[in-house]
């Protein structure tokens, strides 16, 4: 099977989803073979990544509702990214139907579910990216339940750091519960840094020093990236996107190196 590799967070607008579209970006680029599965009813991974919702279409919704063994195999789907390495990423995408999943809590093994639909349906990749919700509910429940390892993104801003601490907490504690107790906090990956704000520079320091090795590396905020997921488009596709394509890529073979497929 790939590696799984759940992206979480327990605080909004951290920036991400945009952390698993480009590192997915990233890793195809490098001839890595790459999953995302989308286990956010909001599905903005699945539109960053240019897939266009249409009812006839499955979407993890209904893959989890099956609860079958390898049902996933039946819902992956391309994305609309036209660029040559997009055919090295495929999508387990998500609409607002989601939302339903995450009322069926009580059921009969519930949290399993999505590993279940996952089970041999992700052999033919390295690599499966999972963007949870900033919530520990749930849907975050069952990717945790499928996922081999846990990685995080946070701000340089305190509140975010904290919600950071609660996600390594929350990893460290769930996985025996969920069945799964190997699954281990990787590490994390902080975004949206501004260098000419002295709060930002003080909160890395902190953040570094809470973490240390694991912190994976510092996205920069740039407009290039904002572009780049408001048009739903590949990185090398908008103007001015240099810095921050240079610094996905150290992020993929930093993964790559802890992680390896």
């Amino acid at each position: 099977m790939a590696k799984r590799i759940a992206f979480g967070k327990n605080k909004g607008g951290t920036g991400c989803t945009t952390n698993v579209v480009r590192l997915a970006e990233a890793l195809a680029k490098a001839g890595h073979r790459v999953g995302v599965a989308d286990m956010d009813p909001q599905g903005n991974a699945s539109r960053r990544l240019g897939w266009v919702d249409s009812p006839e279409k499955l979407t993890v919704a209904e893959a989890i509702e099956a609860s079958a063994d390898g049902v996933a195999s039946q819902v992956w789907q391309p994305i609309g990214w036209d660029a040559p390495f997009a055919e090295r990423i495929t999508l387990l995408p998500a609409r607002i139907e989601l939302e339903n999943r995450a009322r069926e809590v009580a059921q009969r093994g519930a949290y399993r579910r999505f590993a279940k639909a996952l089970k041999g349906a992700d052999a033919h990749l390295d690599y499966l990216l999972i963007d949870c919700q900033p919530a520990f509910g749930h849907l975050t429940e069952m990717a945790m339940a499928a996922a081999h390892f846990a990685v995080g993104t946070t701000e340089a801003k305190y509140d975010a750091i904290q919600g950071m601490l609660r996600w390594q907490e929350f990893v460290a504690s769930a996985g025996e519960d969920l069945g799964n107790p190997d699954v281990a906090f990787a590490g994390l990956i902080v975004s949206s840094y501004d260098q000419r704000l002295t709060a930002h520079s003080g909160q890395l320091a902190n953040c570094r020093t809470l973490f240390g090795e694991q912190v994976w590396g510092v996205v920069p905020l740039r407009t290039a990236l904002l572009n780049a997921d408001e048009d739903a488009l590949p990185l090398d596709q908008v103007a001015g996107s240099g810095e921050v394509r240079a610094v996905y890529e150290l992020l993929a073979e930093r993964l790559v190196k802890e992680i390896p497929a």
